[in-house]
């Protein structure tokens, strides 16, 4: 979850003067706690002013800028990405970084201060990382394509303001597509060529965007029909020529830079996204323990399945070992995914899923759900598909929480062969689909937001929604689906006990993957080896979290590394609590306090347990 504004987010020139001065010196805790609320405020909105793409998902529409008083409306800005916009907006965080430190040192806030205190520093270093050794705003295209994707995306589906008003904000940002595109080219020096194979991909899926949706979206309208037809055909100029120099020439430039982190940069990084004390070392080895307590329990589910499903085989008595427990769990893996939706009706298997998960939920006390009935369930922005191949959660804006929480399923292109389609298809089966619904939606990702878009104050709501921990949040919806199975989810179906330890298994093993990869020199095909015959993936699943691990380091991780984290906390608050411990008690609590490291939520709930 953490918002990576690096390279992907222009800088608005703004003043920061007023916010220099000298560090407060024995400020008492109220007045500390006040003037925190003042600048983290600020921070914030200056901070999304700098990318308006990003302000529009957060919900931010509006910005004074201090220098001239005058009202930006963000929505219909797109951001400058040009050499000096970065450099400034560096300079920027650099002096933010100051200034929480002089104005409001940690020592002097509150426990709940002192929380968003951290997440807004580990925010700032995460920035300077990025800006001073990773740089991905000079090495991946998919930076750039991604943030222009969803710029002209937000608006379609925020209803911030009549449709009208939204659509012109829209054509503004495509007016301003050939300058932001030429920016972009003017930054990128070199790249790895995965990051141009996406970023070409993905902006198919931009040239789409203008082409088909918006261009539909403004044909029964005379004024904003001329608009389109004056600004669009430069922009789909802009687009289809950044494609064709991502392959005619970035692709072809020499570097010695790849997709690999290295082991020095990656636990830096790794270090910032998990914000506790785990290295990536320790996550590895725990992770590769886990992985073997998975398969034999597996091994002990699938038994019995086989004998019914293959009474013939003598569960292959003739293995043994790794051999004997691949073929007997892959076996009845295989016969389990032979129960699977249609390529077309992906959508309404969600949907229906989603009906009995939350009757569930409320039969079992799991978890309080808030009253905003405000979940859609939408395909995939294509512009998103390269990082969403399968599914993914687009939450309310949490400045305006009333607005749609989204759902993506990604369909199955119609281009895709039929073997691939099936592929596919087997992997994400009935039994998987709705653990899928429960990560991503009920009660997982959807639920966790929604408790998230009630914090108070404000400040304190944007801070954890904007730099929240991510292992927070992908645990949270791994642990959840474990507690849910535990409570006898599809009615204690050991299809779906199986299907789901191999779900298990893959979360497990994202970590193995990711550490071994970006730190160890893992190959492409060890990697789709390890996923295929330890963790039961079929080939169109393993190619596509390839591809992802080279996408998004240190994200994989969040996974294993959140959820071990989670039963940690529950562990001692259950224990803290006695015979008064109730699952949606703690749920609600812990949910409450909105994305959190580990350490900083289990200190806040156990002081006011």
């Amino acid at each position: 979850m953490k918002i990576s504004l690096l390279c992907t987010h222009a800088l608005l020139s703004l003043s920061f003067a007023a916010y220099a001065a000298g560090p407060s010196q024995g400020v008492p805790a109220s007045d500390a706690g006040a003037k925190f609320a003042q600048l983290s405020e600020q921070f914030i909105h200056e901070t999304l002013a700098l990318s308006p793409s990003l302000a529009s998902q957060a919900g931010y529409h509006k910005h004074v800028d201090p220098r001239t008083g005058a009202t930006l409306e963000l929505d219909a800005l797109l951001d400058d990405v040009s050499a000096a916009g970065l450099a400034e907006q560096r300079r920027v965080y650099e002096h933010w970084h100051d200034v929480f430190r002089k104005e409001t040192p940690l020592a002097s806030l509150s426990a709940e201060d002192a929380a968003d205190w951290r997440l807004i520093d580990d925010q700032i270093g995460f920035q300077l990382l990025m800006f001073d050794s990773i740089q991905d705003y000079r090495h991946n295209p998919t930076v750039y394509v991604e943030l222009l994707g969803g710029a002209l995306f937000q608006p379609l589906t925020d209803e911030y303001a009549p449709r009208a008003v939204r659509l012109g904000h829209i054509l503004s940002r495509i007016a301003a597509t050939p300058r932001f595109l030429e920016q972009a080219r003017s930054v990128l020096v070199d790249s790895d060529p995965i990051f141009v194979k996406v970023a070409v991909e993905e902006n198919e899926g931009n040239l789409d965007l203008i082409q088909e949706t918006i261009a539909a979206e403004v044909k029964n309208d005379a004024s904003l029909k001329a608009r389109y037809d004056q600004v669009a055909p430069a922009a789909v100029a802009a687009v289809k020529s950044f494609s064709q120099w991502l392959d005619a020439d970035l692709a072809k430039r020499k570097t010695d830079r790849t997709w690999r982190l290295g082991k020095e940069l990656y636990a830096q990084k790794f270090r910032l996204v998990m914000e506790t004390k785990v290295t990536p070392e320790q996550a590895l080895a725990d992770a590769e323990r886990v992985i073997a307590e998975t398969r034999a329990e597996m091994l002990q589910i699938a038994l019995p399945l086989h004998k019914q499903y293959f009474p013939d085989h003598d569960e292959h008595a003739a293995l043994s070992g790794k051999e004997r427990e691949n073929t007997i769990i892959g076996e009845v893996l295989g016969k389990i995914a032979d129960d699977h939706p249609q390529r077309g009706d992906l959508m309404q298997t969600v949907k229906d899923d989603l009906a009995g998960i939350r009757q569930f939920i409320v039969e079992k006390k799991i978890v309080s759900l808030k009253s905003r009935d405000n979940l859609k369930v939408i395909p995939t922005p294509e512009f998103d598909r390269g990082i969403f191949s399968v599914a993914g959660f687009h939450g309310a804006p949490p400045l305006d929480p009333n607005g749609d929480a989204e759902f993506w399923v990604t369909p199955i292109d119609p281009k895709t062969p039929q073997d691939k389609a099936d592929s596919k298809l087997r992997e994400y089966n009935n039994w998987v689909l709705k653990w899928l619904s429960i990560h991503e939606a009920l009660p997982g990702h959807y639920v966790q937001a929604e408790h998230a878009n009630e914090i108070q104050p404000l400040s304190r709501r944007l801070v954890r929604a904007l730099y929240g921990n991510g292992a927070y949040a992908e645990g949270w919806a791994e642990y959840i689906a474990q507690v849910m199975m535990q409570e006898g989810f599809a009615d204690h179906d050991p299809r779906y006990h199986l299907s789901y330890l191999k779900i298990w298994l893959r979360a497990v093993g994202n970590t193995v993957l990711d550490v071994r990869m970006h730190t160890m020199g893992m190959t492409d095909q060890e990697a789709l080896d390890f996923m295929m015959k330890d963790a039961f993936q079929t080939r169109a699943e393993a190619e596509g979290k390839l591809q992802r691990a080279k996408l998004s380091s240190t994200q994989l991780p969040t996974y294993f590394v959140g959820t071990m984290d989670w039963w940690r906390v529950r562990r001692e608050y259950q224990e803290a609590k006695g015979k008064d411990f109730t699952l949606a008690e703690f749920h609600d609590r812990a949910l409450d306090e909105g994305a959190l490291p580990v350490p900083l939520l289990m200190d806040l709930l156990l002081r006011k347990k």
